[in-house]
């Protein structure tokens, strides 16, 4: 099997020192783990130049595009990590999966008006990427074997000189305003739960969308909210006419070995000033039977997703209703973990489990249709998945909350929540806002006076 070579660089513990050399580069995408302040990420993966680009057809279904993408992995070639060298990612696929690729994996409705006409997937094919490794304190580009010496040596001039520092400006020009007036929200809210009395669906992720006119360079609104609040799954990517920037929290799938994990987050609490109070909110999620009852319903919504693409009895859960804590939020989170079925890979699983059941309800299909009907628009990346998939079926991805979409008219954020039968809609509304108000927060310290 041939071998990726690996090219060593200084270590910097934020990515941008060295994603700031290609920000503007054709396809350039940064998978950030939020290191050195949040805790979980291990790596970060940058790169640009993709060999192709991938979008969906107009009429294609998903299954189909996933064996495109199956045919891109092949003709860039398999090959294997150098002996004793832990790497993410040695070549592959790195891109998006909006929420709304789920209609072309199920039979669903189509209410929600597409507004922002964001493609439902888009993937490039990479035979590149510089992978920090935060553990090992370690820099490496990493060459895929197709990758002509050429292009490594050019690449290699790129990183190894000086970058100059950005003088990219970024200001809000109108403060965020939600699409949803407060009564608008109550009746959706109030509608979901006389589908549940009715027997349709056990819970519905309802979510809002937020708006607002900017001018400058997206990466610096990155760059802003990754201090503001730094989390494992953090990415940004650019697209046509604008560029996608996300804090999300979240795994969604992960793939190792052939080993599966998903982590799905269900019960939120906001973050106090004081250390007491702050306190209490987490002993309060971890003791709410009514968020131990959310988790557990995605839980077990997860574990049958899984088991889709997953060996007989290798479904486990090893994690159930841990507290995990971010700068604004206590998050709950719970672990499903399997083991691939020998016929299956990470694109089996991804159709089978996409999207992710905790931005969803339960039933999901029905939950999924209930959402079409209720919210006005398109949640377009909102809830979707950042990924990589490399020729040796590795794959991690996220679940795209706490996510900005920025296009040339706007910049939109979603906030959202599962909603059961005893929902009070006032504070589920509010939950909406204690999930992106430091996002929307800290971009509005930029509106221009």
């Amino acid at each position: 099997m041939p071998l990726c070579t690996l090219h060593a660089l200084p270590y910097h513990p934020d990515p941008a020192h060295w994603f700031e050399r290609i920000r503007h580069a054709p396809g350039a995408v940064l998978l950030d783990s939020g290191r050195p302040m949040a805790e979980r990420g291990r790596f970060d993966l940058l790169s640009a130049w993709p060999t192709q680009l991938l979008e969906p057809g107009a009429m294609e279904t998903g299954n189909a595009f996933f064996s495109r993408l199956r045919g891109a992995l092949r003709s860039l070639g398999n090959a294997e990590a150098p002996p004793d060298a832990e790497l993410p990612f040695i070549g592959g696929l790195l891109g998006y999966i909006s929420y709304d690729f789920g209609s072309r994996l199920e039979r669903l409705s189509n209410v929600a008006t597409d507004d922002l006409n964001l493609p439902h997937a888009r993937f490039g094919v990479y035979a590149w990427a510089l992978v920090n490794d935060h553990q090992r304190q370690t820099t490496h580009l990493v060459f895929h074997p197709s990758l002509a010496q050429t292009e490594r040596n050019r690449l290699t001039t790129v990183f190894e000189t000086d970058g100059q520092s950005s003088e990219a400006t970024f200001s809000l020009s109108s403060a965020f305003t939600a699409d949803l007036k407060p009564g608008e929200y109550q009746d959706a809210i109030e509608c979901i739960q006389q589908y549940i009395q009715a027997g349709d669906c056990y819970q519905v992720n309802f979510a809002q969308r937020f708006q607002a006119a900017y001018i400058g360079d997206p990466w610096q609104a990155f760059r802003l909210l990754r201090e503001a609040c730094p989390t494992p799954f953090a990415g940004f990517m650019t697209i046509e006419q604008g560029a996608i920037a996300s804090v999300s929290p979240e795994r969604f799938l992960r793939v190792s070995n052939r080993t599966v994990e998903t982590r799905p987050i269900k019960g939120t609490r906001p973050r106090r000033p004081d250390s007491e109070g702050d306190q209490a909110q987490a002993y309060a999620l971890m003791a709410s039977t009514k968020d131990r009852a959310e988790n557990l319903m995605i839980v077990d919504l997860l574990r049958n997703d899984l088991g889709r693409s997953c060996e007989i009895g290798s479904i486990q859960v090893p994690e159930l209703f841990s507290l995990e804590t971010y700068p604004n939020v206590h998050h709950l989170v719970s672990s499903v973990t399997g083991k691939l079925d020998p016929d299956k890979d990470a694109l089996d699983l991804l159709s089978g489990a996409f999207p992710g059941g905790s931005i969803t309800g339960a039933p999901k299909i029905r939950a999924m249709e209930i959402i079409d009907e209720l919210e006005p628009t398109r949640r377009a990346i909102y809830c979707g998945s950042l990924l990589y998939l490399d020729v040796r079926g590795e794959m991690d991805s996220s679940i795209a909350i706490r996510t900005l979409l920025f296009r040339k008219d706007g910049v939109y954020c979603w906030g959202g929540g599962g909603i059961v039968a005893d929902s009070a809609w006032q504070a589920e509304y509010q939950e909406t806002l204690d999930k992106v108000s430091v996002l929307l927060r800290t971009l509005e310290t930029t509106l221009a006076s």
